[in-house]
């Protein structure tokens, strides 16, 4: 006997912690945390701007992703504010180098290139943690900038996936609306 029950038209989403780019963001909110509290001065408003800014770049993913089944441009909303997050502290890493009289690794540098390719390995994930007591200052905050910025990267990509995915499929109005439509023309799927 066949089903005559409509099928759910809400894709279920989500999966955000399979993407690299929160795996990414969870290190970079790690670091952050032990970073502030080790090297910024007890009292200094940016240990929270910093700790707060890192914690956007990873929680506006999740709750994107989330969302991602009811709102399209609440997923594109929230990935651009993860995005934006990090930017923010990104900035911050940059200007506690430069206070520091502390050298930012930039092409051309010899320790640019070693420091892209672990943070672009899968070695990173689980090696991360023993770094917190085994690198400086200058070495925690340019692998973070690293990490920030091959985060900002995916973001990128990831935000103009979703702008494909809207183009091609709609919002969840047009969605139920096509489900409304086929269901009273007697489609089921």
């Amino acid at each position: 006997m066949p089903n005559n029950e409509p099928k759910p038209f809400l894709k279920p989403l989500g999966g955000y912690r399979k993407l690299r780019v929160y795996k990414v963001t969870e290190i970079v909110c790690d670091i952050t945390y032990h970073f502030a509290h080790t090297y910024l001065c007890k009292g200094d408003r940016t240990i929270d701007q910093m700790v707060q800014a890192a914690r956007s770049g990873k929680q506006n993913i999740a709750e994107g992703s989330e969302a991602a089944t009811t709102s399209r441009e609440t997923e594109i909303k929230l990935t651009n504010v993860a995005k934006a997050s990090l930017e923010e502290l990104l900035v911050d890493y940059e200007d506690y180098l430069r206070q520091h009289n502390l050298t930012q690794w930039k092409s051309g540098h010899p320790r640019y290139e070693p420091m892209r390719e672990y943070a672009r390995s899968e070695k990173i994930y689980a090696e991360y943690p023993t770094l917190l007591q085994k690198l400086n200052d200058e070495e925690l905050a340019n692998l973070c900038i690293t990490l920030i910025n091959q985060a900002t990267y995916m973001l990128r990509r990831l935000i103009e996936k979703q702008q494909q995915q809207f183009l091609q499929e709609g919002g969840v109005r047009e969605q139920m609306t096509r489900a409304r439509l086929n269901y009273r023309n007697g489609k089921t799927n």
